[in-house]
């Protein structure tokens, strides 16, 4: 890889993705200075309440209110995890931020890696109880790929043998060929995301 790509690749991880004015942006600069936070506790809280009060028809928004019951898994300052009301398997749940991002896209990188970094804990946990081995990691970004309530969230689904799940996954998938074909879709990607 190209010394300019690896040091845009890298910039975008490093890049301060939550603006100052946004609820989160304290809660993740904070934690990292001790206490040398400026924001009162009145304040924080206030931040905090505006950050999850963003849509009142949302139930997952809901769900955080303590407004709709569901079953929660793991909770904390920036995430839940709660049992899927329509599982695909038995153990199907959900990881939800607690501030409303209607996409994964518009959710920011620091919410999504807080988000990732509880997802080994929270699988294992479920795949014990449910006496599994395999779980799907899941996103339905958008209404073309299923995504059913806009508020970003991860499924994760536990995973027997021959489960038949997926009717897709006895279905044999062509292999990519190394084409000019392949060639322009992966450019025109790669302009994408290092065209800003």
């Amino acid at each position: 890889m190209e010394a300019p790509r690896r040091l845009a690749i890298l910039c975008s991880h490093l890049r301060h993705a939550v603006s100052p004015t946004h609820p989160y942006s304290n809660r993740l600069t904070s934690s990292s200075t001790s206490n040398s936070s400026s924001v009162s506790s009145d304040e924080h809280r206030t931040r905090d309440s505006e950050c999850v009060d963003l849509e009142h028809d949302c139930v997952f928004c809901q769900i955080i209110h303590g407004e709709s019951p569901a079953y929660t898994l793991y909770e904390d300052d920036m995430c839940l995890c709660i049992l899927d009301k329509s599982p695909l398997s038995r153990g199907h749940s959900l990881l939800i931020p607690k501030c409303h991002f209607s996409s994964l896209e518009s959710t920011p990188p620091l919410v999504l890696a807080a988000m990732c970094s509880k997802i080994p804990f929270i699988s294992n946990a479920i795949m014990k109880a449910m006496g599994c081995d395999s779980f799907n990691l899941l996103v339905n970004n958008g209404a073309a790929a299923g995504q059913v309530i806009f508020h970003t969230h991860l499924h994760i689904i536990p995973r027997r043998a021959h489960d038949r799940l997926w009717g897709f996954e006895s279905l044999r998938r062509p292999s990519l060929q190394l084409d000019e074909e392949a060639s322009q879709v992966a450019e025109r990607i790669r302009e994408q995301m290092f065209s800003k």
